[in-house]
């Protein structure tokens, strides 16, 4: 479970808020009562990324195949302005 803290309170207990990351604790930093950051130890987030990467790639193999024809390089970079 994450615990919310305020920007100016992280930025006051900042020792205190790595000590409790070392120790397996995650925090989510608001400012203004949104969240703008999230602070997890280093070895959480690789699943993250696994997890996006797999996503993105299950939704591109759905996606139906186009048959737009051949271009040249030329077409493929042509400036439309």
């Amino acid at each position: 479970m994450e615990e919310a803290v305020s920007a100016a309170d992280a930025n006051r207990r900042f020792s205190l808020l790595l000590r409790g990351i070392r120790e397996g604790r995650s925090y989510v930093v608001t400012s203004h009562g949104k969240p703008v950051a999230r602070l997890i130890p280093v070895g959480k987030h690789g699943g993250v990324a696994t997890s996006a990467r797999s996503t993105l790639l299950s939704r591109l193999e759905k996606q139906p195949v186009l048959h737009a024809g051949r271009w040249t390089r030329d077409e493929l970079y042509e400036d439309d302005r």
